[in-house]
Order: structure tokens, then sequence, then C-alpha cells
């Protein structure tokens, strides 16, 4: 096979070359077709979408938390089932909404900005995202069936243990959180094969766009971090299901162990959350503000150095177990440090929009409400770093308020803004701006009336995880406040959700590159086709759209079969083009695969013989999956 070759050409359309593409590309439609697919626009659109269903159930639970803590001895909700709501909002919220979610807009996304056709691992790709939905369906039956998890998102022990915790939900926690850690981390490879070997040529690591980058960081601290949670959860299961003393006090166990292992995945988690939040503000600033960003190589490090940083700060979740002073003093180090690389990104922003004729589209109202939430959140983080004031705030509602402003600010607003950005590619559609203002301004002014108070309650001595409160505390005014905000920024997120459906249908036709925008998904039609580029570009710049328009031409590469999905692998540095790799097409397997490994999985919440069952149909269809298929001939697709 003949390594691809560059060639500067004007680009025209040739049918006959397009039809051949789009049949080599195609996917299965219907409903025998959708167990088969494996594009990564497919499978990105399907994590995000089933994030964001999973983000609308979280939030309705949230809702009745709130409605229950309006006032005073309140019996809205009975106590068992408020501990099952608070479990599964926040289980949902960190474990199946925060993270798939991002990891779908980076499958979708990230492919399209390197100028590849397809991720370096299809069929994984599409594994990844069935564990995903059998795992989300898993954990919400078990709401359903009155077998729901209720020891807290965080599943601390001995709570979580087997005397105060009997029947069934820990084991569904425990089991369902180690199932679903096996899709983020085939999502994670994805992404770091995919971005170190899939790039277009001449796409150098220094020329990569700011999401990219961000990507490929969380990425690498899925990998990191996800084996810390695997590793708690299964000793919990196993002492749960087997009798192991692993966390036991009286058998010689440690209670302390689990916060260990969960808190060194834990606190990463935000970051993990945050991090491509930080990139897909970036390009949100790049696009509205017509310039590249101001200090793309200190923007980059400071993402670097987050990711690093991140791993060592998981004992500010533990100043007050007792622990060695001077070891704590080494994570209050570590926990201010890090508003250092983040403090770099704001100023960069900041010297980004700086004189700039700014488009106030939604997408830049969203990033602007950015700044003003996560500034107070990481404030806050700045405070609880401290030993002392951490100690008296440590499980109030202080806390509650600091970890929202971080997470729905630094988070959710920015993934808002890049929905609103991004789908014109992901359905050819505009939404409406007018809507999205609207939507803004709803859940702008909902989130702080909602989370804001609670700094308040937390200094005047609520506890967190409390079902109800008397009236002698004094807490009802502001927890009722509280909760109307609630319902003012449920208001506005659900007009972002109409405004979605409705330009489906009815939106305003994009065109290609609606916002002028200088990266590579934005070089093809949208939504893109199932080949994302009929050319893979080369690239020359940083900014190769604008680059395009100033030169009135481009390079592209020849080469690439019309008759296999080939995609092009390059250097892992700069780019070069050093050969080709065949994808495979659709299949079965993926499927077949995370039926069996939920069984598995799923088994084992009931008794462990059933996991070593799962294995064995795990075994018979990954022989099916790495069968020899017969050589691809030229005369066979005549």
């Amino acid at each position: 096979m003949t390594h691809p070759t560059p060639r500067l050409h004007e680009l025209h359309d040739n049918p006959q070359e397009t039809e051949q593409l789009t049949r080599t590309w195609h996917s299965p439609r219907g409903f025998p077709g959708w167990f088969t697919q494996v594009n990564q626009r497919m499978i990105g659109r399907r994590f995000i979408i089933t994030g964001f269903i999973f983000f609308l159930l979280a939030g309705v639970l949230g809702l009745l938390i709130r409605a229950q803590l309006a006032g005073p001895e309140q019996h809205f909700l009975a106590p068992d089932l408020y501990n099952q709501f608070f479990t599964m909002h926040g289980t949902v919220m960190m474990f199946f909404f925060a993270i798939p979610v991002m990891e779908g807009f980076a499958i979708y996304v990230v492919p399209l900005m390197l100028g590849t056709r397809d991720m370096a691992f299809p069929r994984l790709n599409a594994f990844g995202y069935y564990i995903y939905l059998i795992g989300g369906i898993v954990l919400f039956g078990s709401l359903l069936v009155g077998m729901a998890p209720d020891a807290g998102w965080f599943n601390y022990v001995p709570l979580a243990g087997k005397t105060y915790s009997p029947g069934y939900g820990v084991d569904i926690w425990t089991t369902m959180i180690t199932f679903i850690e096996v899709s983020a981390l085939t999502a994670a490879v994805e992404l770091i094969v995919t971005i170190l070997r899939l790039r277009a040529p001449g796409m150098s690591l220094n020329r990569m766009p700011p999401f990219v980058w961000a990507a490929l960081v969380m990425s690498f601290m899925i990998v990191f971090a996800m084996p810390a949670v695997i590793v708690s959860s299964t000793l919990l299961i196993l002492d749960r299901l087997v009798d192991t003393q692993f966390f036991l006090v009286e058998s010689g166990g440690q209670p302390l162990l689990w916060q260990h292992l969960f808190w060194y995945f834990g606190h990463p988690e935000v970051y993990i959350i945050l991090v491509p939040a930080l990139g897909m503000i970036s390009t949100i600033i790049i696009t509205f503000t017509g310039r590249p960003i101001f200090g793309y190589t200190a923007l980059v490090l400071s993402v670097v150095s987050i990711g690093f940083v991140s791993f060592g700060l998981w004992v500010h979740h533990m100043f007050t177990t007792g622990l060695p002073q001077l070891g704590m003093s080494f994570f209050t180090a570590a926990s201010v440090t890090i508003a250092i690389p983040s403090g770099v990104q704001i100023f960069c922003w900041i010297a980004s929009l700086w004189g700039a004729k700014i488009r106030f589209a939604t997408p830049m109202l969203w990033v602007l409400g950015f700044f003003a939430i996560f500034v107070i959140g990481g404030l806050t983080g700045v405070m609880i770093a401290s030993i002392p004031f951490d100690t008296q705030v440590h499980d109030t509602f202080f806390l509650v308020a600091h970890f929202h402003y971080v997470l729905i600010g630094g988070a959710v607003f920015p993934l808002i803004g890049a929905l609103y950005y991004w789908w014109p590619k992901f359905t050819g559609r505009l939404m409406s701006e007018t809507a999205g203002k609207w939507s803004f301004w709803l859940a702008f002014i909902g989130f702080n009336v909602t989370f804001f108070p609670m700094h308040q309650l937390g200094l005047e001595g609520m506890p967190r995880r409390v079902y109800t409160y008397t009236a002698e505390m004094g807490w009802g005014d502001l927890n009722l406040l509280s909760t109307l905000g609630s319902f003012v920024l449920a208001a506005g997120f659900l007009v972002t959700l109409i405004n979605a459906l409705w330009s489906l249908y009815r939106g305003q036709p994009s065109g290609a590159n609606p916002w002028n925008a200088p990266t590579l998904e934005w070089a093809t039609e949208s939504p893109s086709a199932a080949y994302n580029f009929r050319h893979i570009p080369i690239v020359e710049s940083q900014w190769p759209l604008w680059d395009w328009q100033q030169r009135g031409e481009r390079s592209v590469v020849t080469g690439l079969s019309h008759r296999q999905r080939e995609v092009v692998i390059t250097s892992m540095l700069d780019a070069d083009p050093v050969g080709v790799q065949i994808l495979p097409s659709p299949t079965i397997w993926p499927f077949t695969a995370a039926v069996a490994a939920s069984s598995g999985f799923i088994g084992l919440i009931f008794h462990p013989v059933f996991f070593v069952m799962g294995f064995f149909l795990v075994f018979f269809t990954l022989v099916g999956w790495f069968w020899p298929r017969r050589p691809w001939k030229e005369d066979a697709c005549e």
C-alpha cells in the first residue's frame, strides 16, 4: 500500500468519488442498524444525547430534594426516599452526565478538528457507549424498583458496609460505578491514540486547537484516576459479597482507605470535568473575538499543569479526619497552587477579549456567565484549602455551594455554550438567539439565587445531607429562596431544550461555517458527511481556515482509497504522514460484547458466580470481534 502524498490543487466536486466514499463510510439505518454503527459522529452524538437525558433526570431529582428542604419539618419526601434521591442525584451528575457528555463532545468534535475521518478504534468506541447506556439504565431501574443506593454519591464506609446498608442498593452502586468507568477508560484510550497519531499532516503539537489539548489532558487524567475508584468499589463489593475485611475496623480494616482511594479519583474528577470546559471556552473566545487566542503556549501549559497538580489535592476532602498536620499542610499548599494555572487561563482570556470587537452571540454569553460564577467558586475553593476554615464549614452547605459553583459554573455553563456553538455542526441548523439569551439569563439568575444563599446557610451551621431541620434553626427563609431559585434555573435549561428541539425542524439553515471559525471542523459541510473530509487537509498554521481564506487555496492529501475506510497515520510530534490505517466496518460485536460484560457485572450484584459466567461470555464475543476477515480486494468492490 502506498503512503498518502500531499498535493496542492483546486478542490473540485467529483460526484463519482463522493458517491463511492458515501457507500464506503455508510452507517446502517433503522432499528437493527442502530446496534452495528461504529462511526465517531454517531457514537459521539449518542454520548451527548444520553448524557443530557441523564442530566434532565438528575435535575428533576434535585428539584425534589430542594422541594423537601424548602421549609422546616417538611414531609414531601420520606427519609429513605430522600436518601435515594440524594444519592442518585450526585451519582448521575458526576458519573453519568459530566464525564460522559464531555467525552461525547470530544468524540464528535476532535476527529473533525484534527482533520481525520474517524477515531482510531471505532469498535472500541461503540463498545464504550453500550457499556455506558446499560449501566445508566440499570442504575435508574434500581430506583424504579425501590433498590436504589442510599449511602450518598461518595458511598463512605462503614455506612456503605453490609451492617449499616443491607439490601442491594450499595451493591448496585459499587458494581455500576466499576462498570461505567470501563466506558470512560475506553473513550480516553480512543482519544489519546486519535490525537497523537491521526492528526492531519502538518498539525504539529503546537498547532493543535486548545480544545484538542484539553481533550488530551482529560483523557490522560482519566487513565490515571479511574483505576483508583475501580479498586475502591471492587474492594467494597468484595467486603459485601464474600466477607473480605478491607474496611472493617474490628477485623483490622481501615475505613479511611476508602476515602483515600475514592478522593484520589474524586478530586481529579472535578478537573477531568473542568479541563475540557476550559478548551470549549478558548474555542468560543477565539471565534467570537475574530482573532487568535492570547498566550496560546501559556494556555496549553496551564491546562497540562492543572492535570498534574490535580492529583495532589485529594486530602483536602479529609482535613477533619485526624490525619497528621504536616501531611495536611502539603495538601493545603497544593490546593492553593492549582489556582495559579486556573488564573493564567482567566488572564489569557481577558487579554483576548480586551479591545476586541466581541460578538455577543449566545455561546459567548454562557462563557461570560462562566467568568462570574467560576471566579466565585475558585475563591471559595482557596478559602476551604485553609485547614482552620475548612474545619468550621466541613459538611455544611458552604461546601454544597462551593461544589456547585465550581461544577455548574465551571463546566455546565461552558457546556451549554458549546452546545449552542457546535449545534450547527451537529444538525446543520442554528438555534434561536432570542430563546438562547432568555435561557442564559434565567439560568444565570436562577443559579445564583439557588446556590449563593447556601454559603450563608453553611456559615450559620446548616449541615449538608440532612433530610429536614427545625424552625428554631432559622434556616427556612434562605432555603425557600434557594428552592425558588432552583426552579428558575431549571426553567433556563428547559428553554434550551425547547430551543434545541424546535431548531431541528424550524431552525435557520446554518451553512458550512456560520461563525467564521478558524478550526477544521468547520471546513466541511454542516452536518459533515460520514467520512468527515472528502480530501484530508494539510495544516500549515494554527488557524487553518483563516489562513485558507487569505491564500484562497489549500493543500490536501491524495492516495487514500475510496473503497475502504482509510485514515492517515502521522508522527506524534510534527504530524508527518507515515502510513495508512484501515478501519473496520459496522458490526454487531461491540454490542454483543457489551451485553456479555453487562451480564457478568449485573449478575455480580447477586452472586460472584455470575461474574465468572460473564467472563466466558465476553471471551466468546471477543473471539467473534477479532476473528480474521477476508482481505479486501479491488475487484470484489467493482
